[in-house]
């Protein structure tokens, strides 16, 4: 995925499939800055990790 594409599905009011890793997510927020993402995993709600937006898959 790059930038943009993170930022219009961040901004989206529609849910988007999103994966990093094969493990379906949400994304909290963008940092284009540095090409990152902080994204929640659903079956962890409690754990957001910030990963390299090229890691994420949209389905």
């Amino acid at each position: 995925m790059n930038n943009k594409r993170a930022k219009e599905i961040f901004n989206s009011p529609n849910m988007i499939n999103v994966t990093f890793n094969g493990i379906p997510v949400y994304i909290e927020s963008v940092n284009e800055d540095n090409n990152t993402a902080k994204i929640r995993f659903f079956n962890q709600s409690n754990k957001i990790d910030e990963v390299s937006i090229i890691n994420l898959v949209e389905h």
